[in-house]
């Protein structure tokens, strides 16, 4: 089983309860995965640093909530030896294949790939809005809730860890912050949210971002 922290924090206005997600997730998260084609999606993220010309790859990530007695986002540490974004947090989740039917299928392969999360344990809740990254990749985030009775089997080749924090630390603005980066002769904001030995930013922290505006921001 993943790590779950205990730590009892009060309750974002009373409201953060799983019941409460869930019925903010209906209403205000996207019913269907936002298409990269259609002319009124509008992408978030770090889409004004790719080329004009540059059309971003199709990825999906499973952004999972656990519903304990204290709600719980499921994350990964990818495996230090990766070339790609060794030693970082983030959500089970990756490149769409081309016999993958939807970024559900996606977001949900991968997850059993990475953390032999059983897509019978996970039960599809919304989308969030078209994440594009500075590497070029249309992330697209499932947001779906776990069964606590999952198991963790992790694919050591991508993963050395899963763990959960605490959705009522996570969706405290507070807990946000951002910073001005150096990139490639201009400025990139960078989100991020430590907590405890774990350093959530980048792409991961502004979906955590967007979650939060989607359903407490407003």
């Amino acid at each position: 089983m993943a790590r779950r922290w205990t730590r009892r924090l009060m309750t974002l206005a009373d409201t953060l309860s799983m019941a409460d997600f869930r019925v903010r997730a209906a209403v205000r998260l996207l019913p269907s995965p936002p298409d990269p084609d259609d002319p009124d999606t509008v992408p978030i993220g770090e889409f004004a640093l790719l080329a004009p010309d540059r059309v971003p790859r199709a990825a999906a990530v499973l952004i999972g909530v656990v519903p304990r007695e204290e709600p719980q986002l499921l994350f990964t540490l990818r495996a230090k030896h990766l070339k790609v974004h060794p030693g970082q947090v983030s959500f089970p989740g990756g490149k769409r294949e081309t016999d993958d039917p939807s970024p559900l299928a996606t977001a949900l392969r991968e997850a059993n790939e990475e953390i032999g999360l059983d897509p019978a344990l996970v039960t599809p809740l919304g989308y969030l809005d078209l994440y594009v990254t500075n590497s070029g990749f249309g992330v697209v985030g499932v947001v779906a809730e776990i069964d606590p009775s999952y198991v963790v089997r992790l694919e050591p080749s991508e993963v050395d860890d899963a763990f959960e924090v605490p959705l009522d630390f996570l969706m405290r603005p507070e807990n946000h912050r951002v910073e001005m980066r150096e990139w490639r002769g201009g400025l990139r904001e960078v989100h991020h949210m430590p907590w405890r030995e774990r350093h959530i930013w980048g792409v991961t922290a502004g979906m955590v971002r967007n979650l939060h505006e989607r359903l407490y921001g407003r």
